[in-house]
Order: structure tokens, then sequence, then C-alpha cells
């Protein structure tokens, strides 16, 4: 058994040719995330917003606030999801004649896959759950629901996930469609 080195233990098979660098719409739109990223970042912090956040909206087991939080998430991963499909109808427009489009094929399938994928998992679902979480305790008369940390940790464990989605177009690939 060959030795393994302390990089291939901790990344496995991620190396820097897993990074997108040399597909230009990826880069930009990884640049274009990360500066956005950044100055949300920076203004949670320039108005001193994490503790309140930390103590009244992240931490909360207030049905109310967890549904409004699923309908966030919800929210932004449409964001994300039309993006691709903007990103899809803009190549289908484009690919008529000798002219195949701007997305190479590979990439075209990843977006396509990633699209159905975040709409239904990522848009549907919480976007029910959010819509349940905030109204069913209210029509049912109670005060919260049966287990309100766990219903915390869902939304969090969901919020994890979507972030691996994101991440998964900018760090090898979504789905290999290759059979």
């Amino acid at each position: 058994m060959p030795e393994r080195t302390v990089m291939q233990s901790v990344f496995g098979r991620l190396s820097w040719e897993s990074f997108p660098i040399h597909e230009p719409i990826l880069l930009w739109t990884l640049v274009t995330v990360l500066v956005l990223g950044t100055v949300i970042v920076a203004a949670a912090s320039w108005f001193r917003v994490w503790g309140w956040l930390w103590r009244e909206w992240f931490t909360s087991v207030d049905h109310k606030k967890i549904g409004i939080m699923y309908i966030v998430l919800a929210i932004v991963m449409l964001v994300r999801g039309f993006a691709d499909a903007v990103m899809m109808r803009t190549h289908q427009a484009l690919a008529f004649g000798d002219n195949a489009g701007y997305l190479p094929p590979h990439h075209y399938d990843q977006v396509f896959s990633a699209h159905g994928t975040i709409m239904i998992f990522f848009v549907a679902i919480p976007l029910i759950a959010g819509l349940i979480n905030f109204v069913m305790p209210l029509q049912i008369g109670a005060r919260d629901v049966a287990f309100p940390f766990l219903n915390n940790l869902s939304l969090w464990l969901t919020a994890a996930a979507a972030g691996l989605v994101m991440v998964s177009m900018f760090v090898g690939e979504f789905a290999r469609g290759d059979g």
C-alpha cells in the first residue's frame, strides 16, 4: 500500500485541478459570490449585529422565526436556481445553426442537474417547510412545535446542505452524466 501524505489524508482526491480556473464563467461567478459574501459579512460586522443574530435568530427555537429562516433560505436558493435557468435559456437561445452556444456540453449538463436539484430540494421543500412551521402551530392553537430544537437543527442541516450544493459548482463537478 503506498504511503499517503498528510494532504492526501485530509483532502483525498481534491487538488488544484478541481478548481475551475480555466472556465471564465465559473471563475467570475466565484469571484462575484466571494465579493458579495465578504460585503455581507463586513456589513454585519460593521453594524455589530452578529450577537443579535446569534441570540435572536440563529439559535432561536421559536417556530415563527424558524419558518421565516426556511423561507429566506428558499428565496436565496431560488435566486441561484433562477440564475441557472437564465444560463440554460441563454445558451439555448444562442445555440442555433453552426453555433454551439456559450457553455461547454459538460458545463451545461452540470447546470441542468444543479437547477433541478436546487429547485426541488432547496426551494420547494424549504418553502413548504417554512410555511408549515410558521402557520401550522398557529392554526391548531399550539404554543410551539413538539421538538423545537430538532426543528432548528433541521433548518441548519438544510442550510449546510444548500451550502455544499453551492460550493459544488466551484469545486470539482456537480454531476457526472457520462454514464
